[in-house]
């Protein structure tokens, strides 16, 4: 089984059993009932199968768990320092990882399938209500950080997970166990402090969910400590000490290509531009208003008065949380 992963491209492959995860449904019930999912609705209407993943499925008797990295080439961090640049978040800087992963999930799927005739399988990636990470630490992948991402021993964090649930009884791999000691980097570097605890997250602080996920005007104070980030946020995984055992990647098409862009082209892009510049790739999906009111937070941060014009193009806009946020950015700059 892993070597067929890794000729796929997974670096790494496990296998539990569809309910070998129990604490799932109780902890991701509390987590919603805290009202921490924010604008996040699907999570709150897709709960039990989300917490359960032997309800999504009830033939299932066994998921592989697979990882595929997509470590950057460069330092993630070193825009940061380049306030008149766009911050991308790695994961989003290439091809739509969802397309790419399924086609491996499929090889390895038809694989399996090819050995044991007359049993299904049903692949899965990111889009449909599966706790993945859960399920992955349950297959020995790795265990869940201090970041509540994904960490390994032996590839670090950057990667993507994907799943086959299938109905052959497959022998399962033990569990990993938790190896983060008494490092808090990750939680340390956080911007907008999203971490109340240790291995807790809320998202409604996190620069991933404002910039992806959120819709509408961004609180003031959290906006003012976005910096450039106009789509995600690598921090608390560019910084943890684990990386260093990081796989490189082995698909070209994740990595970054052209540099860093400037945030007064972005913010320039109408709707057609927009979506050729992005097509192919997971930014498309969050739609043009909503990457302009990010670009617009970032030139607001940036402290470039040269930006001023490239801003006040778009007071007035129809989109109402657009023309706050060139108001916004205007007025910081005026300011600075």
């Amino acid at each position: 089984m892993v070597a067929e992963a890794r000729a796929a491209g997974f670096v790494s492959a496990g296998i539990c059993h569809p309910d070998a995860a129990p604490e799932t449904a109780e902890r991701l019930a509390a987590f919603v009932g805290a009202g921490l999912h924010g604008q996040m609705g699907w999570m709150a209407e897709r709960m039990h199968w989300r917490g359960d993943a032997a309800a999504l499925w009830p033939a299932a008797r066994s998921v592989v768990m697979l990882a595929e990295s997509y470590r950057p080439e460069h330092d993630p961090m070193a825009v940061l320092d380049r306030p008149e640049k766009g911050a991308i978040s790695v994961y989003a800087q290439g091809r739509d990882y969802h397309d790419l992963v399924k086609k491996r999930l499929k090889r390895v799927g038809r694989w399996l399938l090819e050995r044991c005739p007359g049993e299904e399988i049903k692949v899965f990636v990111d889009t449909a209500p599966v706790m993945e990470k859960p399920l992955a630490q349950a297959a020995g992948l790795g265990w869940q950080g201090k970041h509540t991402n994904l960490l390994s021993r032996d590839f670090g964090n950057w990667v993507f997970l994907g799943a086959i649930f299938t109905t052959i009884e497959l022998p399962p791999d033990p569990p990993e166990t938790e190896h983060c000691g008494s490092c808090t980097r990750c939680l340390d570097i956080c911007p907008t402090n999203a971490f109340p605890a240790p291995f807790r997250l809320d998202p409604r602080r996190c620069i991933s969910y404002l910039t992806i996920e959120h819709d509408g005007p961004v609180d003031e104070e959290l906006r003012a400590l976005m910096g450039n980030r106009i789509y995600g946020c690598d921090d608390c995984l560019a910084i943890c000490p684990w990386n260093k055992f990081a796989a490189q990647a082995r698909e070209t098409r994740y990595l970054r290509a052209g540099g860093a862009p400037d945030l007064a082209e972005l913010v320039a892009l109408d709707d057609a531009a927009f979506r050729a510049r992005f097509s192919g790739s997971a930014i498309k999906r969050i739609g043009v208003e909503r990457f302009r009111r990010n670009v617009l937070y970032a030139i607001g941060n940036s402290g470039r008065a040269e930006l001023v014009p490239a801003a006040a193009a778009h007071v007035g806009a129809a989109d109402a949380a657009v023309d706050d946020a060139a108001r916004w950015a205007v007025a910081r700059l005026a300011k600075a």
